[in-house]
This record gives C-alpha cells, structure tokens and sequence, in this order.
C-alpha cells in the first residue's frame, strides 16, 4: 500500500489531463476520420456510378478501399497515442500472416471475388445458376455473393464455391428459346396437329417473328407422337409465356381433334394364364 500511495503522489494531475485529452483525441481522430471516408466512398460510389462503371465492381472496388482507408484512421489515432506504428506494422504483418494461414478459405474467397469482378460472368439484377443456387444476384461481396431465390430468400454462397463450379447466366442474353415437348395420339392426324400448334404461337403477341418459332416432329414415343415446338420470347417473358403456350396447345389440340396421350403399355399373356384368360372370355 505504501508503494502505491507513492506512485499516486509521484502522478502530477497535468500528466493525467494530458494522457485523458490524447484518448479522447485519438477517439475523435477515429471518428471523424470514419466519417469522412464514408463521405469520400460515397461521392466515388456516385461518381463511378455516373460514369457507367458496372455497380457489381464499383462495389467490390469501394468496399476495398473503405477497408484501406478505415486502418489509415485507425493507424493515425494510434499514432496521437504516442504509439510506434513501425512496430506495430510489424506485429500486424505476423499476425495477417497466422491468420491468413489460418483462413485460407477466406483468401480463397477474396481471390474468387477479385475472379468475378475481373471476368464478370454476371452483374447485378441476372437471374444465374451459380454455386449450386439459382437466384438473381444482389451483390458481389469480398467474400461472398447474395442471391435472391424466386420464392424470396436471400442466399449467401461464398465466393470460391461460385467460381468453383459452372455458371449458367440465364440473363446474358436479350431472348431466350422456349423448348417444349408435345405429344398426340399416334391416331391423330399428325398435319392437324400441326396446324393447331402453328395456330396458338401465330397468335401470341409475345413470340418474336426473328428468329421465327420451330414445329418439327421430335421422335416416336411408346405411348406418343413428339413435336419438338420451340418459339423464341425475351428473356423476360420465358416464364409466363411458356406456361401460357401449353395451357393453350392443349386446349387448341382437343379443339381440332387431337388428344395428349398418357403412357400406356398393352400386355399379352402367353401360356396358361393366356389360354385360361382367352377361354373365359
């Protein structure tokens, strides 16, 4: 107790008001020094925005530099407190190197970030097929890209695991090929058929005439006649349009005759049972 009354009284209160006023300093560097570069992220965001700069990599590219210029604060507050920054440098540099062979997965998914910005397979507001998850892409993260599902759930698929298998864009193009299957009795006059199927897609004020929609006699079922029908929409209308058409086949093929078999299959019975089956009747 006698040595820490002596270490009080040794503390000269102008010592303490000093030691308080640089926490408080520092505080305030790093708080305002956060908000500035929020402000300084902000205006290049709107700037890169501005000048047509894809937004999945004027993402990529602030959320980066908001990270580089947040430790410059942080590292300028430090530095108030009276506190080496070379060593410190250099702590930090050991401790990202355990960490960063600690997280690899986490490089990994940095490094796939950079990948699909650098090669931009897709961009913000496509409908993909990426990383085993089909949804319209929200945004490329460092680390990570958010997918919104049809059905509304927001998913989030690290960045390695996207770039890590196929990519399917299904918006890179303005139109897409609606490819269907329709089958008819193998009673049915094929020609009428035809005509029926010519009929519904002449009249959908959503098929595009360029390239012109395709009827051509697919293949010979075991219980069906295929036609292969196969229009062209925008890529907007895939959907719609495709359930539109087979509800309005169908109803046009039973108008003019026609029917959609289900799969059936004769059995003939041969030997005994066959014989005492064909006695009885």
């Amino acid at each position: 107790m006698d040595n820490f009354e002596e270490f009080l009284a040794g503390i000269e209160l102008t010592t303490v008001m000093s030691w308080v006023w640089q926490v408080l300093a520092a505080a305030l560097i790093f708080i305002i020094g956060r908000w500035v570069v929020k402000i300084i992220i902000g205006m290049l965001r709107k700037t890169l925005l501005g000048r047509g700069l894809d937004a999945m990599l004027t993402n990529f590219l602030t959320n980066i530099l908001y990270v580089i210029l947040l430790i410059a604060v942080l590292l300028s507050a430090v530095t108030y407190l009276g506190v080496p920054v070379t060593p410190a440098i250099a702590v930090l540099g050991a401790a990202g190197l355990a960490v960063g062979l600690a997280l690899q997965s986490s490089l990994s998914n940095f490094a796939s970030g950079v990948m699909l910005v650098g090669f931009h397979p897709f961009g913000e507001g496509d409908f993909v097929d990426a990383g085993g998850v089909s949804g319209t892409v929200m945004k490329v993260g460092i680390f990570h890209t958010v997918l919104k599902t049809p059905d509304n759930k927001l998913v989030i698929v690290p960045n390695s695991q996207v770039t890590g298998s196929s990519i399917t864009n299904f918006s890179a193009h303005d139109t897409r090929r609606i490819d269907m299957i329709i089958g008819v009795d193998y009673s049915d006059d094929l020609q009428a058929a035809r005509a029926a199927i010519q009929r519904v897609l002449d009249k959908h004020e959503k098929i595009l005439e360029d390239p012109a929609p395709v009827i051509m006699l697919m293949d010979l079922g075991d219980s069906s006649v295929d036609f292969a029908v196969r229009p062209w929409v925008a890529s907007s209308d895939y959907w719609p349009v495709r359930g539109e058409l087979l509800e309005q086949i169908k109803n046009e093929l039973e108008s003019a005759g026609c029917s959609i078999p289900f799969p059936q299959r004769d059995v003939h019975l041969h030997g005994e049972i066959g014989e005492q089956k064909a006695a009885n009747e």
